[in-house]
């Protein structure tokens, strides 16, 4: 199967930044197809990710996050990733070859609003680091991989939809 470059869009950003309910709408919208990395990592795994984290901690569920991702062999979608796919850079590579990344940026009160439950949501966590912490350190590799940001906060999804399809044309 021969991969257009170019023809997909990724989303990438925080757990609770809505990659995957904005992915789905977004996909709608703009004719294209789904995919998640989450369920694609859980569906080869046969575990959910939080089962993964639990078992083989951190660094392993990296590898094989970066592994689904390298996986991809899609024309013409949307492709929701995982929160961690920022420490990958060789999957990074490969999504940017794919086609342009969108980061959904959200603020720390946000994500704590819709984070209720972090034990049971599969966030890659380190041992003993914050919300915030964490928060910080990912921006950074998001905003260096990113071609285009979406201030998230205070919009719904249907506004987040609108300004992705205004910086895509």
């Amino acid at each position: 199967m021969t991969v257009e470059a170019g023809t997909n869009v990724t989303l990438i950003g925080m757990p609770g930044s809505g990659k995957s309910t904005i992915g789905v709408v977004l996909a709608k919208r703009i004719n294209r197809q789904f995919v998640d990395t989450d369920l694609v990592i859980q569906t080869s795994q046969q575990r959910t990710l939080q089962q993964i984290m639990d078992v083989d901690g951190f660094d392993r569920f990296c590898q094989i996050e970066e592994e689904a991702v390298l996986s991809l062999a899609v024309d013409y979608h949307v492709i929701a990733t995982g929160g961690s796919v920022c420490y990958g850079p060789d999957g990074m590579a490969h999504l940017q070859k794919l086609g342009r990344i969108v980061f959904l940026k959200t603020s720390l009160a946000t994500l704590e609003q819709r984070l209720s439950d972090m034990a049971t949501r599969g966030i890659a966590l380190k041992p003993g680091q914050s919300l915030e912490q964490l928060l910080h350190e990912r921006n950074a590799l998001y905003e260096k991989y990113a071609q285009i940001t979406i201030e998230c906060d205070g919009l719904n999804v249907e506004r987040i939809c609108e300004r992705i399809e205004a910086a895509l044309s």
